[in-house]
């Protein structure tokens, strides 16, 4: 029997349409974290376009879009007057009193002057990190961590939210946007993709989360194998105690790619991993398995942009949609 490939997916941006979701939920995550501070009702709705957002995804090193909402809102808060930094344990309650303390006219007319916000903040002032934002990204949800629990709130939506936490929805009361996302890949493209290689998943996504649009679409049958956050931090644990040094699996690390590979059975002539960011492309080309890494630009509102980007990270390809994916496997297989 010939040897199949070893096909891997990112989820997000791949398999999955977040711009409704995940990146939706980022912005609004945004938008909610300075309720309460003067001007709040001048802040344009929504904050700043999904291409704005999509150049700092790009930028690199931000797996999961908790990091991704920490960055923008550090971000923006560097517009804001006030409020006083938190001490002590942190409650709603407090950081409700000192948003109040806040002002947000500056921001508002920042926003509303600018096409891409975002991309010109981080283009003149960088990643900076301030100590009133830190303090709110702390913890996990219910102890502390209040960026985590409204993006979760908004992701989930009230029930799914505190059936999975176990604690009351604190700011969203509405559908949950995951509920908002689409299939990307036609799932007969799937079906003959799996006949004759192996299917598995790579995201940044906790596993719970991973599941839930695999289940609703009814395509987790068509993946032998699922790597997710959980399983990055899960061995960073174990590294911890170990060897007790503290480590980070997620992409650009290959750690999912190479574990993942090493989980496989058969033998495989050739191993892929389909991502829609450079850090993807960063993970395959450093895995260990000989990755050939592929860029997919379907979902990107910067196509050209995003290609630039992927081919400097060490993409192997860059191609539009799953057809010329099905050319570059079946290419290679003759």
């Amino acid at each position: 029997m010939r040897p199949r490939g070893l096909i891997v997916f990112d989820m997000d941006g791949v398999i999955i349409d977040v711009s409704r979701s995940y990146r939706d939920t980022v912005r609004q995550t945004a938008g909610l974290f300075f309720k309460g501070a003067h001007a709040w009702d001048d802040l344009p709705n929504p904050l700043f376009p999904l291409a704005d957002l999509a150049r700092v995804k790009q930028s690199g090193g931000l797996n999961n879009d908790w990091d991704l909402t920490f960055v923008v809102i550090n971000l923006l808060f560097t517009l804001l007057r006030g409020p006083v930094i938190l001490k002590g344990n942190v409650t709603w309650a407090a950081y409700r009193k000192a948003m109040s303390r806040g002002d947000v006219s500056d921001l508002a007319r920042f926003l509303r002057t600018y096409g891409m916000p975002l991309t010109r903040l981080l283009d003149e002032k960088g990643r900076r990190t301030h100590e009133f934002v830190t303090g709110l990204y702390t913890g996990d949800v219910g102890s502390g961590n209040i960026i985590k629990q409204i993006f979760q709130e908004i992701y989930l939506g009230s029930d799914l939210f505190e059936s999975t936490y176990g604690v009351q929805a604190e700011v969203y009361l509405g559908e949950g946007y995951i509920n908002k996302e689409k299939l990307l890949v036609d799932m007969a493209i799937l079906e003959q993709l799996a006949e004759n290689n192996i299917l598995a998943i790579a995201t940044g996504r906790p596993k719970a989360e991973a599941d839930y649009p695999l289940d609703r679409f009814n395509i987790k049958r068509f993946f032998e194998t699922v790597y997710t956050l959980d399983d990055c931090l899960k061995e960073e644990e174990r590294i911890l105690n170990a060897e007790g040094k503290k480590v980070s699996l997620s992409k650009p690390d290959p750690y999912m790619l190479d574990a993942l590979a090493g989980t496989i059975k058969h033998e495989v002539s050739r191993c892929y991993y389909i991502g829609d960011m450079p850090d993807d492309m960063l993970a395959a080309a450093k895995a260990g398995a000989g990755f050939t890494g592929i860029g997919i630009l379907m979902s990107s509102p910067d196509k050209e942009r995003l290609r630039e980007d992927m081919t400097r990270a060490g993409a192997d390809h860059v191609i539009d949609d799953f057809k010329e994916l099905m050319k570059i496997v079946q290419t290679d297989s003759d």
